[in-house]
């Protein structure tokens, strides 16, 4: 039985296919694997585990029947969702990860990691991601009634567009010397992430070991994922 990974779904009512594609993946080829790693933004946004909105039931209900069928599913947070908590994921039936975590992948020591915090020439995303990661501004803001904290996140994610806009997308791409250090610190020879929307396979040296970097697609146009059996990695486009 295979492994899968995925990330960066950015799932909302307003992009209705790419929905129907997720939820044909969980009932589908999800069925079939061993666990399901969620590597991150599986939702736009996320205001609070007391978001009882329609559609999250919908994508709650899903994630529940994959898990009730003995497919295990991990989830780490990613820079859109996360304030996702515990009580959401004992809803849906998910396992909550730390970023980044090592886990040994048929044989393979590999890291999991969403991917923002490797972006570190983007000064002014870092300082924003250690403020709001903050327990102080979490209790803060989850105080705060629902409504208002979806309007909170409106505002910051227009802020954030224009921002990006402005930026070179090399800076907003990872740092080599970031990914280097991340899988010398954690003595691996495979890293996945998400988070960049630059899909593809790395090979690299760090210190005379071969090692490979997977950057997960996003599902904006279409739909895929990682599979990974004893070996080797794939990665598999949906429509």
């Amino acid at each position: 039985m295979s492994t899968l990974f995925i990330s960066d779904l950015h799932l909302c009512p307003s992009r209705p296919e790419i929905n129907a594609l997720f939820f044909r993946f969980l009932a589908g080829p999800a069925r079939a694997a061993r666990a399901l790693y969620i590597l991150g933004d599986l939702f736009e946004y996320w205001a609070g585990d007391d978001d009882a909105d329609a559609f999250i039931g919908e994508v709650t209900h899903a994630l529940r029947l994959l898990a009730d069928s003995r497919v295990t599913i991990y989830f780490m947070a990613g820079n859109r969702d996360f304030l996702l908590g515990a009580q959401y994921a004992h809803r849906a039936g998910l396992h909550l990860l730390n970023d980044p975590t090592l886990i040994d992948l048929e044989g393979t020591p590999t890291l999991l990691m969403h991917g923002d915090t490797l972006c570190t020439d983007d000064l002014s995303y870092q300082h924003f991601r250690e403020q709001v990661r903050t327990p102080t501004w979490q209790r803060d803001f989850l105080a705060q009634p629902l409504p208002a904290r979806k309007t909170q996140i409106e505002i910051l994610r227009r802020k954030s567009e224009i921002e990006k806009s402005a930026k070179l997308m090399e800076i907003m791409d990872v740092n080599q010397d970031a990914v280097v250090t991340a899988l010398r610190e954690q003595a691996c020879t495979r890293l996945i992430h998400g988070h960049t929307h630059r899909p593809g396979h790395h090979l690299l040296t760090v210190d005379g070991r071969p090692c490979e970097r997977w950057v997960l697609a996003d599902w904006y146009a279409s739909g895929s994922y990682l599979e990974c059996n004893a070996g080797s990695c794939r990665a598999i486009h949906l429509s």
